[in-house]
């Protein structure tokens, strides 16, 4: 067996092998040094300090190194300093007596002009290479906050979000590498370095090659054992499909803090590899173990392509952070984020509660109102006046005020009267027509929002601002511009400022149609007399989804279990409906739910929307 051994450029620290180790075609021992004397020490320690500084002659740049970052087969890494600037590198220095053999300096050379070639975002930067009469250098991004394997070894295992967080960046990277048709066969926590920025980089590409047909593809067995894939470990070659196996590892170490494969021997981690044999925690959420599965199935064919993995529940379902704080390092963070929009929502609240004050007085104000009268009366709906361009924001929209108001109010009658001694929901459900949102698609990363409502017209929130909504004609486009302004148009005659946006438009309502199911058992009952629905403000925490729409709809979709809370006002009357595991739904009117009260799985969920709302509001 033919076993290679990866050169690790770890630019922080000394490897963590996920399974005692890592597969080797060479073991390198100490050569034999004769007992030296005092003087000689001192003579060396001297020699030493001295090559602390080091000159590139074909550039005259001096460099000092630093302490080392982490160690590999052939090679160690330094922090390097380039003294004429202060910029800080992550030097491979690598002995020329190392690299002695013809096929040990080839690989370094393939290794160099390789990385050499890469610029992207989530790829470690290479910067330079030269050699004197000892060492190769190879200078390499710097990445102070170390690697993803130093930061589960502190943090024992990651949350979701944090590793959607980290899987995008992977993603992405890995995206790039695959259509320079390059496999990078080594995927592994260790391999993902940390900038200052908490932006990841893949970097080691040791055992990186070109993607060949699968007729000539190398047979060689090379990586980390406990990522291999079935098809490297049987000789029948590595594929991008061998990287997305790695990938699955790498989320399942993540949100585990252990390999899926690793046992106490690895004759028997083979054996689980091969079978594709590995056990399925249930702490993990629905979502996370489907993506698991998937990208490590048996056969290479049945794993996802990188766009399918994006495209995903766990990713379209879950709250990603735009940002990590260095804290994440070593503690949990505290994640409670808005979508791109959120700059509206603020706004909203501010035409709500204005002040801290005013929004104290209110509470204190409703809450005895409401303990006095025992009922439900709201506003009769939205407000038509316009936001200033001075508060539109970011989001098309009607004025908040209403719209806040009456969810913010019901919200609070909910919470400040509803009993929860009742053992279920009554049973009286009452027919309703309101749209509501069957199908979401959280796509934020690129385009933005989108979510099919109950009447299967489909709408994009896009991070611009702007909302757009394709009838059930399929035919049908509306248009919301910053201040609320609707433009109609055909998608046969778009105008050419709208097409690109129409394109992306469509790629949602296809993709829901064709992936997703819907929500719940209502029926699509509409009323043609009420002004068309679109979504204001989207919010995600780790729990659940918060959606409000310009008539005063307010949803709740919480992920665990599916259940959903919709709230909207008909004829001057509060409805509720309540959509829970087995997606039956039940609508009940607020006044009835003050009276007969509710079950408490109910009064929890409106109790965590209400302060879903309250936390915005603040």
């Amino acid at each position: 067996m033919d076993i290679l051994r990866t050169i690790t450029h770890h630019h922080h620290h000394h490897q963590q092998p996920v399974n005692k180790g890592k597969m080797c075609e060479h073991t390198h021992h100490r050569p034999t040094e004769r007992r030296r004397g005092k003087s000689e020490d001192n003579n060396a320690h001297a020699t030493q300090e001295m090559s602390r500084i080091i000159t590139d002659s074909t550039t005259g740049k001096c460099y000092c190194r630093g302490k080392v970052l982490g160690k590999g087969g052939f090679a160690k890494c330094y922090e390097f300093t380039d003294l004429s600037t202060g910029k800080m590198y992550a030097a491979k220095i690598i002995p020329h007596t190392r690299v002695s053999k013809p096929h040990q300096r080839e690989k370094i050379d393939r290794e160099i002009e390789l990385h050499r070639a890469l610029h992207h975002k989530h790829i470690v930067h290479f910067y330079h290479h030269f050699e004197d009469k000892d060492n190769i250098y190879i200078l390499l991004e710097y990445c102070s906050r170390r690697s993803l394997a130093h930061i589960l070894k502190a943090r024992k295992v990651l949350t979701e979000p944090e590793v959607r967080y980290y899987l995008r960046q992977i993603l992405s990277g890995l995206k790039y590498l695959h259509e320079q048709e390059i496999l990078h066969r080594d995927l592994k926590l260790g391999n993902f370095f940390i900038n200052e920025s908490m932006e990841l980089k893949v970097g080691d590409f040791g055992l990186a090659a070109k993607l060949e047909p699968v007729e000539n593809r190398r047979r060689t067995i090379c990586g980390t054992p406990n990522y291999l894939s079935p098809e490297v470990l049987n000789k029948q070659g590595h594929g991008c499909e061998s990287d997305v196996w790695a990938l699955g590892c790498v989320m399942y170490t993540m949100l585990l803090g252990r390999p899926p494969f690793e046992t106490t021997n690895l004759k028997e981690t083979y054996r689980c590899i091969r079978e594709a044999r590995y056990s399925m925690p249930s702490s993990l959420s629905p979502q996370a173990k489907h993506l698991i599965s998937s990208m490590l199935a048996k056969n290479p064919m049945d794993r996802p392509h990188l766009d399918d993995i994006l495209r995903h529940d766990f990713f379209c379902q879950g709250f990603t952070p735009d940002r990590l704080s260095a804290n994440c390092c070593h503690a949990a963070p505290d994640l409670h984020h808005t979508s791109p929009a959120k700059s509206f929502f603020k706004k909203a609240a501010a035409a709500l509660f204005g002040g801290k004050k005013d929004k104290a007085k209110y509470l204190e104000t409703q809450s005895k109102h409401l303990l006095h009268n025992g009922k439900c009366r709201g506003h009769r709906g939205p407000s038509t006046a316009r936001l200033s361009g001075e508060h539109a924001g970011r989001c098309v929209s009607d004025h908040p005020n209403a719209i806040c108001f009456s969810n913010a109010k019901s919200l609070l009658i909910i919470h400040l009267n509803i009993s929860f001694t009742a053992n279920d929901i009554s049973k009286e459900s009452m027919n309703s027509s309101f749209q509501w949102v069957t199908k979401w698609v959280d796509y934020s990363n690129k385009y933005g929002f989108g979510y099919q409502l109950s009447d299967h017209t489909v709408g994009v929130l896009f991070n611009n601002g702007t909302h757009m909504s394709l009838l059930s004609d399929k035919k049908t486009v509306h248009y919301y511009a910053e201040l609320g302004q609707c433009s109609v148009f055909s998608t046969s005659e778009a105008p050419e400022q709208f097409v690109g946006q129409v394109t992306i438009l469509k790629y949602f309502a296809h993709y829901m149609e064709e992936n997703l199911m819907d929500g719940g058992d209502l029926p699509n009952v509409t009323d043609a007399g009420k002004p068309r629905l679109y979504l204001l403000q989207w919010l995600k925490s780790d729990r659940a989804l918060m959606m409000l729409f310009n008539d005063g709809t307010f949803q709740v979709n919480f992920y665990h279990d599916h259940t959903k809370i919709i709230l909207c006002n008909q004829s001057e009357e509060y409805l509720l409906t309540y959509i829970n595991e087995d997606r039956v739904s039940t609508t009940l009117q607020l006044s009835t739910l003050l009276v007969s009260g509710c079950s408490a799985d109910l009064r929890s969920r409106m109790d965590y929307a209400l302060n879903m709302l309250l936390q915005r509001c603040n």
